[in-house]
C-alpha cells in the first residue's frame, strides 16, 4: 500500500494532505525519515512517525478512555467539552465513535471504535453484555436496597421490572452494581426508583475488561488482542 494512502487510512487527513505530511520531511520509518508518499509498504504490522509521535496501522481502532466529568459523549456538544476533545486528531480523522454514552458527570470506562459490528455488539440490548459501575450514595445503603434492585425495580417508561444482575455494599454510602440493559440515566433512575439518591457514578468495567487502575482520567489507551478477548468474556 502507498505511504500516503496508509496514512489517510489511519486518520491523517485527505491524500493531498498526508502527501503534503509525507513530503515535508514529517514522517519517519524505523527512525528514517520518508518522503516519498508513493512508496510502497504492507500495512500489516507497519509502523511509522509522524512529528515525532510513533503509530501503528491498525484496520480497526479499539480504543479504551477513562472518561472525566463534565465532558459530553457528543461531537457536537452543548454545555461542556467532547469526549472527542481527549483524542488525537488522527483517531477522531478516522471516524471512531463513542460506544454507548456516559452521562456529563458519569467517569470511567467509555470504548471507542471504527468498527461498525464491534460498536454494535457492545450496544446492542439483545447482547446483554454487563456494565459495572461504582455508585456512590445520598442515603446510607441497606440490605434492603440491595434487595429490591436485584429484584427489580419499576421505572416510569417501563413495563417490566428492570433488575441488577449483581449488587454489593461496598462502604456506607457505595455500591457496586452490574446491569445488562443500556437504557438511558438507568443506573441513576433505577436507585431513585428504590428509594435512594446517585451523587456519583463511576463505570468500572464492560464485558470481562476493566478499567486499567493505572489509566488517569482523561487518558486513553489502544485495545490490544488480548483486551478484546477480556472484553468478549463476559462469563
Amino acid at each position: 500500500m502507498e505511504l500516503e494512502r496508509i496514512l489517510r487510512s489511519q486518520g491523517f487527513g485527505s491524500r493531498p494532505e498526508c502527501r503534503a505530511i509525507i513530503r515535508s520531511g514529517r514522517v519517519s520509518i524505523r527512525g528514517t525519515l520518508c518522503g516519498d508518499p508513493y512508496a510502497e509498504f504492507n500495512p500489516e504490522g507497519f509502523e511509522f512517525s509522524v512529528d515525532g509521535t510513533g503509530w501503528a496501522w491498525r484496520k480497526f481502532a479499539y480504543l479504551l478512555l477513562n472518561k472525566p466529568s463534565n465532558f459530553e459523549c457528543s461531537q457536537k456538544p452543548t454545555f461542556h467539552p467532547s469526549v472527542y476533545s481527549l483524542l488525537p486528531q488522527p483517531l477522531v480523522g478516522r471516524g471512531v465513535q463513542a460506544v454507548g454514552r456516559l452521562d456529563e458527570d458519569t467517569t470511567g470506562f467509555l470504548l471507542f471504535s471504527d468498527d461498525g459490528q464491534f460498536i454494535h455488539t457492545y450496544t446492542s440490548p439483545k447482547k446483554k453484555v454487563p456494565k459495572v459501575y461504582e455508585v456512590a450514595l445520598k442515603h446510607s445503603a441497606d440490605e434492603r436496597l440491595v434487595a429490591a434492585l436485584l429484584s427489580g425495580v419499576q421505572l416510569h417508561d417501563e413495563s417490566n421490572l428492570v433488575a441488577a444482575t449483581s449488587c454489593d455494599i461496598l462502604a456506607e454510602c457505595l455500591l457496586r452494581m452490574t446491569v445488562t440493559e443500556g437504557k438511558y440515566h438507568l443506573v441513576k433512575r433505577m436507585i431513585a426508583a428504590a428509594g435512594n439518591r446517585v451523587e456519583g457514578l463511576n463505570r468500572v468495567s464492560v464485558g470481562g475488561l476493566s478499567l486499567p487502575i493505572d489509566l488517569p482520567l482523561g487518558q486513553w489507551r489502544g485495545l490490544e488482542k488480548e483486551d478484546l478477548e477480556r472484553l468478549a468474556d463476559c462469563n
